[in-house]
């Protein structure tokens, strides 16, 4: 049966991001994860962070997001539960990396850190981001 799950509840803020980005490196310690995976993981999920801020809830401080981390012996799931209109994740184009933009590499930058993404929306309003990192050794792949 699962553990109840690490969670941080802050305002849409901006500033709230080096806050997120903390939380989520603190459970990544407690996971044990190599620094190649811990710094995928806080990269992933500061994306996560910025685009609940900048997208979701556009720059609204009165908006909350909450970050829940779950810690299992193969994996470290994280949800990032926003307030925003439901999204459809799919509908986000896959970007080739080698093209010239500014902005619009969030969602590229996850789905390439994480090997899981998912993004629903929640039955009292809101959408809930699904990431999970698998905690398995090292592979070729991983290494670049």
């Amino acid at each position: 049966m699962d553990h109840p799950p690490l969670t941080l509840t802050i305002p849409s803020d901006p500033r709230m991001l080096s806050v997120a980005r903390a939380f989520i490196e603190a459970a990544c310690q407690l996971a044990r994860l190599d620094k190649s995976r811990l710094h995928a993981v806080v990269l992933a999920a500061g994306e996560a962070f910025t685009n609940a801020v900048r997208h979701a809830h556009r720059n609204r401080p009165d908006a909350q997001i909450q970050v829940q981390c779950w810690l299992r012996p193969d994996t470290l799931e994280l949800h990032f539960l926003d307030e925003g209109e439901p999204f459809n994740l799919e509908e986000v184009p896959h970007l080739n990396p080698a093209e010239l933009r500014i902005g619009g590499r969030g969602v590229y930058l996850m789905r390439t850190l994480m090997d899981e993404l998912a993004y629903f929306p929640r039955a009292k309003g809101g959408n809930t981001l699904r990431m999970v990192k698998q905690l398995q050794p090292l592979s070729v792949r991983d290494c670049g």
